[in-house]
């Protein structure tokens, strides 16, 4: 937000910030269904959005959704505020500003996590930033779980499952010339297009004998019986055995 000027072709600069007996005047207006005052209110607390959505910047979020999901929040408190509770207007509109825009990270996130678990993961990051500021370093999970009265384990699956995930094919390094990703630091080595496509070739291979030469393997190369345990079972000789078996991986062989 340093240095940005406007926002969804807003100019911040020039936003006009209402006193407080200003935004109450206009607020009872606005709840006799005058529309000119309401709309001088959410012109005069944009401002406020603003300031909310500061606290969302480093989620990788547009500024500009951020800003819009925010106004509607804005919307929703100025036409629900009871003006007769003697509240300050922003007391109650920034926690509005802020549940709307955390419904909007909940609903608009690649993979979908549950509910129960995003408001866990929220209360771990405020208690964070709340233990934070106490202990002036960084509190270990051990004591979050104890300041939230929740199981480690939960603390930790809840925080994971809220982190945005990274494509395999995100650029971690250039030096001007190939990019080096992801996928080039994590591949396994024995899990290559060049293993699957032997995988698919030598299952074709397989499929393309007989049955009993394929009984045959299975119980020879999958259960790891000898030749004179395949006869006894399947009612021939070894030499029968020994013979099926050589031929149904010559023709493996050549298939492939």
């Amino acid at each position: 937000m340093i240095g940005k000027v406007e926002i969804c072709g807003v100019n911040t600069s020039r936003l006009r910030v209402l006193k407080n007996d200003e935004t109450n005047a206009l607020l009872l207006r606005a709840k006799d269904g005058d529309a000119a005052a309401r709309e001088e209110l959410i012109h005069g607390n944009l401002r406020l959005v603003l300031s909310v959505i500061q606290k969302f910047m480093n989620r990788g979020e547009n500024a500009d959704d951020l800003f819009q999901v925010g106004c509607i929040g804005l919307i929703k408190a100025i036409d629900n505020f009871d003006t007769s509770l003697g509240l300050r207007f922003s007391t109650y509109g920034v926690p509005m500003i802020i549940g709307e825009i955390r419904r909007y990270l909940r609903d608009n996130t690649a993979l979908r996590v549950s509910r129960g678990m995003r408001d866990t993961a929220y209360k771990a990051m405020q208690m964070k930033e709340k233990l934070q500021s106490e202990l002036q370093r960084e509190p270990s999970v051990e004591e979050l779980s104890a300041a939230l009265g929740q199981p480690r384990e939960e603390i930790v699956i809840a925080l994971e499952a809220i982190v945005e995930p990274v494509s395999l094919y995100e650029p971690i390094y250039s030096d001007g010339g190939e990019s080096v990703m992801l996928l080039d630091q994590i591949r396994d080595a024995n899990n290559t297009d060049e293993h699957w496509l032997e995988q698919i070739a030598l299952g074709d291979a397989i499929s393309s004998l007989g049955e009993r030469e394929r009984h045959i393997l299975a119980l020879r190369f999958y259960y790891g019986k000898t030749q004179m345990e395949v006869a006894a079972e399947i009612g021939i000789s070894q030499a029968q055995v020994s013979r099926l078996e050589k031929n149904a991986i010559t023709r493996i062989k050549s298939n492939l």
